[in-house]
């Protein structure tokens, strides 16, 4: 493609979405949402925006500057109050979320135990990109904010590395990891690699940012942080989400949070603003690509392909799912200090929206696969539901509750 051509498509796409975020400010409706129908607009119209949804798309251009953003500003003392409650969801309950969603479709559509286990698992991502949107729309806060998007930011992770254990199980040789030890090491190893690779690498980028008094410099680094440990992490067949999670973490919370006595790791005043406004504004643009892409193909899945029966049972098994997840450990902290208001489970069950990682790893799928079409679209239409019908509904849940703008710190 000619690069004029090009330059103009990006500078079109960042223009509709301008206008899409000024639209839907005053109509106070999430962007979000407005950038899913704007793309279908595009896409009904037969307008080329030039790219296409693709799994290598949203996994090296979109997923690292959005959470890496999320990550930066996640104050690790704030963090480690929640960590608990945040990992039983991110790791058992994505475990819950899966099983609930396979035996569903297992038992009532006959779909193989492989297909079922590979959907059940790319659909128990809770996308925090989608999340993190609608929390700074609705005006959520305090715990309840923290616990979501951190939560959300784990999840992420802990998902794509399911899956990625349970595609080799089911797409190559089920004879090598039959057993619950075998797939728990590689499960380990996928999620381990990616944290270890995150915290050197932001260790070392946070490292090297404190020995300069360069605004620019510093920023470049918190730039290599997030692409490189995403992609290092990848290339050594680890957890690129995990990666870059951990590595924002350490950059946030060392160079950019972190506190005055640290002049080793601390970046310098002019830093650390250039550096939140900076990711603030990448973050901005990842999210306005990704979803009107989301919406352009949406706009040209064949969903009468599968019948309104049977997505309409993937919607109700994929919140049944997130039901599983969220209330039956809600119940196990009832008693803690880590207890989680009933009101506040609600939203943690209607607030887990699925999004562009679900879709990421559906496009991934190999095509020898079974059911590889079917998984297709059916995880189009969950994500259609989840970010159109809950994303609107659910600030209206967080009002209804009286959850919305309130900072509740324990």
């Amino acid at each position: 493609m000619d690069v004029d051509v090009l330059i103009f498509r990006a500078l079109a796409l960042l223009g509709l979405a301008i206008l899409v975020a000024i639209a839907a400010r005053r109509l106070k409706l999430p962007y979000t949402i407005g950038l899913v129908f704007a793309g279908a607009g595009l896409a009904v119209s037969r307008i080329d925006a030039g790219v296409a949804l693709t799994h290598d798309l949203i996994f090296d251009v979109v997923l690292p500057p959005l959470l890496f953003e999320a990550a930066l500003n996640l104050g690790w003392r704030e963090f480690r109050r929640e960590l608990v409650p945040v990992l039983a969801l991110a790791t058992i309950g994505v475990l819950l979320c899966a099983g609930v969603v396979a035996g569903g479709l297992v038992y009532w559509v006959g779909w193989p135990i492989e297909s079922a286990l590979v959907f059940g698992a790319l659909i128990s991502a809770t996308d925090p990109i989608a999340v993190i949107a609608l929390l700074k729309e609705a005006g959520a806060s305090g715990r309840l904010k923290l616990m979501i998007e951190s939560e959300s930011l784990i999840n992420d992770g802990m998902a794509a590395v399911l899956f990625t254990t349970i595609l080799a199980w089911a797409a190559h040789d089920p004879s090598q990891a039959s057993g619950p030890f075998p797939i728990a090491v590689a499960f380990a190893g996928i999620a381990g690699g990616g944290l270890l690779v995150g915290l050197a690498v932001g260790f070392i980028a946070t490292l090297i940012a404190g020995r300069t008094d360069d605004h620019l410099v510093e920023t470049a680094l918190t730039a290599v942080a997030a692409f490189g440990s995403f992609l290092i992490a990848e290339r050594l067949h680890a957890s690129g989400v995990l990666a870059t999670v951990a590595a924002g973490i350490v950059m946030g919370n060392l160079g950019v949070l972190g506190p005055q006595e640290r002049p080793n790791f601390r970046l310098t005043q002019r830093g650390r603003t250039f550096v939140l406004e900076f990711w603030e504004f990448g973050a901005f643009l990842a999210n306005s690509l990704v979803f009107l892409l989301i919406g352009s193909a949406l706009a040209g899945v064949d969903f009468q392909r599968e019948g309104w029966r049977m997505l309409a049972l993937a919607v109700l098994l994929a919140l049944l799912g997130r039901a599983a997840a969220v209330y039956p450990i809600g119940l196990a902290f009832s008693c803690s200090r880590w207890s989680i208001p009933f009101k506040e489970q609600h939203v943690l069950w209607w607030g887990g929206l699925r999004g562009a990682l679900a879709l990421a790893l559906a496009l991934a799928l190999p095509y020898d696969i079974r059911y590889r079409e079917d998984i297709l679209i059916v995880a189009f239409a969950v994500v259609a539901f989840s970010i159109v019908i809950q994303g609107l509904t659910a600030p209206f849940l967080l009002k209804a509750l009286g959850l919305a703008g309130r900072d509740r710190v324990p």
